[in-house]
């Protein structure tokens, strides 16, 4: 017999490759000034959001994590529609970034009115990785 407390192998145990759904390396941006940083940093536009980066400098906090903030202005649409584009953009960034991202930089996620709550998912994923590819290979 197994214990309850012991690890699940299998299909649906904790042992599949879907990533977890809090990631350990991500850590979400709050402060306005964070974001206004961010604001004047690398930036590429995609079909469905824009996406801005920047690194971070040696001294500031969190060197170590990727951090990521989402936003949706009054032009996306009412309340539900926001929530809806800013619940995909936080899927995404929990799909690609622990993999595609860097340590040590910031992300924003913007949606775009009309288009984040309805374009294809796939689609969006590729989208990120192809604006992360561009800033990071204009980085170097």
């Amino acid at each position: 017999m197994t214990p309850p407390e012991a690890p699940v192998q299998g299909q649906l145990g904790r042992g599949t490759e879907t990533p977890p759904a809090v990631s350990v390396c991500l850590a979400v941006l709050s402060k306005r000034s964070d974001f206004l940083k961010a604001a004047q940093a690398r930036r590429r536009g995609s079909p469905g959001f824009l996406l801005q980066a920047r690194e971070r400098s040696a001294d500031e906090v969190d060197a170590g994590l990727i951090r990521i903030g989402f936003t949706c202005s009054k032009k996306v649409g009412n309340a539900v529609a926001r929530n809806r584009a800013k619940r995909r953009l936080r899927e995404i960034a929990r799909l690609v970034l622990p993999v595609e991202g860097r340590p040590g930089w910031d992300y924003v996620l913007i949606g775009r009115p009309e288009v984040t709550a309805t374009r294809d998912f796939a689609e969006m994923q590729r989208d990120l990785k192809r604006a992360l590819a561009h800033i990071h290979g204009s980085s170097e």
